[in-house]
């Protein structure tokens, strides 16, 4: 029988943890299903079915069977999408999976994000330009609000999970979808990223490792977000890189993706209207985040703001959250 090891740092933390596992019946997460089996992780299961493809059916099915016979509890989401988008389809999945770990008081999710994904993401993210805390950004855990990532296959690639299920006979789903070039991430899977891990995986690994290691260096002393109702705020950092990369990460919980030129607009100007709907202000200590508005305000309101150094654009929805009360700025 064919076995997969993985990091051990994963299975201390998942082995003392109640746990959710986000199964979709792919290779991937087919492959994962047996091998936290394996090593005695006790995990419940969620799946997403977004009624595009007859074969979801048979997979939510396959989901239900597994987790029948090994007594495992199954959360299944179910959503009409009008057409498939991956930004879309991943808001509404990591959405269902943050409802389930809230009331049923999760600590981890499990992905089943793989080594291909890993490279995809860095060639996604080279090609549009960025950074090193971009070209890096899916490691083997992630924070997430009130809750935690795990991707225990983050270093292992596509074939020898293929391999292990094949030779283990496991089923598994393959989704047509995968092969469609028009969503980017297949064009770079198809193009670049299988081929260029089956040449160079060992390559691929380490360097990968490294950067992310120069950049947990950067961000080692953390940086605490601090929120009341949608108005977000940390300590400013010194480098704006590192400022764009939280401010990046509040909007994204939000749902809505900065692009590159978004970016450099925030960093030249200190203070923009973000797709009309988000307020980003980089202050002289404090960087501010907040919807859009445009309230009238008091004369006092207003200077109560200036003597705090409150930035012009947040003071509307301030005004907002407050009542127009001066007193609690």
């Amino acid at each position: 029988m064919k076995q997969i090891q993985i990091s051990k740092d994963s299975l201390n933390i998942l082995r003392n943890s109640k746990n959710l596992f986000a199964f979709s019946g792919g290779v991937d997460s087919s492959a994962l299903f047996y091998i936290l089996l394996e090593n005695n992780i006790k995990f419940d299961m969620a799946i997403v079915d977004y009624n595009l493809r007859k074969e979801s059916k048979d997979e939510v099915a396959y989901a239900k069977s597994l987790a029948e016979y090994h007594s495992i509890a199954i959360y299944v989401g179910s959503v009409a999408l009008d057409k498939f988008s991956e930004n879309e389809a991943r808001d509404v999945r990591y959405l269902f999976f943050k409802q389930i770990i809230e009331k049923h008081k999760y600590k981890y999710l499990i992905t089943a994000h793989q080594l291909n994904d890993k490279l995809e993401w860095f060639f996604m993210q080279f090609s549009k330009g960025a950074g090193l805390l971009e070209l890096t950004g899916m490691g083997e855990f992630e924070n997430r609000d009130g809750y935690k990532i795990i991707r225990p296959l983050i270093d292992i690639s596509k074939n020898i999970l293929l391999e292990y299920l094949n030779e283990n006979g496991y089923k598994y789903f393959i989704d047509a979808s995968n092969f469609d070039e028009k969503y980017k991430r297949n064009y770079f899977r198809h193009n670049f990223t299988n081929r260029f891990i089956e040449e160079f995986g060992e390559g691929v690994t380490r360097s990968l490792k490294y950067l992310e290691e120069d950049r947990n260096s950067m961000l080692k002393n953390g940086i605490e977000i601090e929120s009341f109702n949608d108005l977000y705020f940390f300590d400013k950092h010194e480098n704006d890189r590192i400022n764009i990369f939280y401010i990046d990460r509040i909007l994204k919980r939000n749902g809505y993706i900065i692009s590159s030129g978004q970016r450099d607009e925030i960093i030249n100007n200190r203070e923009v209207v973000v797709a009309g709907e988000w307020v980003v202000a980089i202050g002289n200590n404090i960087v501010y985040i907040s919807p859009y508005r445009n309230h009238i305000m008091t004369k006092d309101f207003k200077e109560s703001c200036r003597i705090r150094r409150v930035p012009q654009l947040v003071r509307p929805y301030l005004y907002e959250i407050l009542n127009g009360n001066c007193e609690n700025i």
